[in-house]
């Protein structure tokens, strides 16, 4: 249910800006992506796991937020990560 450690060291690997970047917007949305993919394949199995639907609600407002600072600072940036993470906008 949760992303793998060698997952995330390759998310983070295709989504960084430079060398050392593990923090940057693209590379926290890229993260939290997989994740609410994860949080949703396992709401389809369990629909009454209350729990999980709390936990998946706030990733999706969590990474609509830091969508939202990126749209504002750095059209570009997030047009490219947008496409790149097939999400709709």
């Amino acid at each position: 249910m949760s992303v793998t450690a060698e997952r995330k060291t390759s998310i983070i690997s295709e989504n960084r800006r430079h060398e050392r970047d593990s923090g940057s917007c693209e590379v926290q949305v890229a993260v939290m992506t997989e994740r609410i993919a994860n949080l949703t394949e396992h709401m389809k199995r369990n629909k009454h796991d209350y729990h999980n639907q709390r936990g998946l609600v706030g990733l999706v407002n969590k990474r609509n937020k830091l969508l939202r600072y990126l749209s504002r600072t750095d059209r570009d940036r997030y047009q490219a990560l947008i496409k790149k993470l097939g999400l709709r906008k």
